[in-house]
Formats: structure tokens, sequence, C-alpha cells
């Protein structure tokens, strides 16, 4: 993180010093993962920032119609374009221990080297295509994207995780947030 870039002096919120709405949301995400992760504790200072990203990350990953592990190959590809380091480490980490993603193609994605799958380096390739257009794909990208067994509803769902990932990775830009000990073994370096 570039330390000439703004940081926000907003506290981190815990269940013991947030307000009812951001208590809720704080123990909905102890709940889900099982710990509070530091990149909660800096969004719940707005809760309808904290509220609209776990609705849109719940229904990416209920309602994207990608699998776990296109889901992870989708938000780390767009959190290594978006420069955010504390969800490339997350989201690594999740990829590894719960989506069961093969390293190899964690590894590659975060390394920019070549995804030794078809499927999957398409899905990132066009994930890529979608940030770095702003959403305005070629007829011949769209095309390549469909023609690797992907849908114009996958379209949809890559908008859906851009729109997740520009909340959280934005905001930790702002907040500069510290990796949670948790994911440090996947720390970008």
């Amino acid at each position: 993180m570039n330390k000439e870039t703004y940081k926000l002096e907003l506290e981190p919120v815990s269940v013991e010093n947030g307000n009812e709405d951001q208590t809720v949301l704080l123990e909905k995400a102890k709940k889900s993962n099982g710990m509070i992760p530091n990149m909660y504790q800096n969004m719940v200072n707005l809760p309808g920032l904290q509220d609209t990203y776990d609705i849109g990350y719940e229904h990416f990953r209920r309602g994207s119609g990608f699998s776990p592990v296109e889901q992870e190959v989708v938000f780390i590809t767009l959190s290594i374009e978006n420069s955010c380091d504390y969800c490339t480490a997350a989201h690594s980490f999740i990829a590894d221990k719960i989506s069961k993603v093969p390293t190899e193609i964690t590894d590659a994605i975060r390394e920019g080297q070549e995804i030794p799958d078809a499927k999957l380096k398409a899905l990132s390739e066009f994930s890529k295509i979608m940030f770095e257009t702003r959403g305005n794909p070629t007829k011949v990208q769209a095309k390549a994207f469909m023609e690797a067994g992907y849908t114009e509803k996958n379209i949809l769902g890559i908008i859906l995780a851009l729109s997740v990932k520009t909340i959280s990775n934005y905001s930790n830009h702002l907040f500069h947030t510290e990796v949670d000990d948790a994911f440090s073994s996947r720390k970008v370096k």
C-alpha cells in the first residue's frame, strides 16, 4: 500500500463499542466467518456499506452460476486488478482451505502466470477484460468467453463480483486494512 495515499481516521468498530446496526452486522460476520475480519470492523463504520457488501457477496456466492473454484478465480483476479492486498490474501486463503482451488491455479493468478486450466484461464481473462473496459467487452471477447463454456448470465455474475470487490477493495485501500492473522499465510509479498 502506498503510504502517500489517504487513510481514513475512523476507528475499527467492535461488538463492544458499535451501535445497534453495527453490532448486528458484526455478529452476523462472526457467525458466518467464525471471526470478525478487520475489513468488516472498518466497513461497518457505515452500516449500509457493510450491508450492501454482505448482500452482494451472498448473491454472488449463491446465484452467480459459478462453482466455488470459479468464484475464487473471479475474486482473486479482481482483487489483484484493484491492487487490494487484503482481499488477495483473504480470497487466496479461502481458495486454499474452503473452495479447494488447486494451489497452482491460485498462484498462477497471483503471479500473473499462465493459468494451467483453459476454462479458468478464460474466466480470469474475461474478469480482467470487464475490469479494464469498465464493462464494455468487445463482441470477440464476449464470444471467446462464452465459447470457453460460460454464458451471458455469467457475464452478469462478473458484474456482481466487480461491485462487491469495488466495495471491499476500495474500503481496504482507504483504511489501509491489515491482513488478519488467519489469512497471513497468503499475504502478498
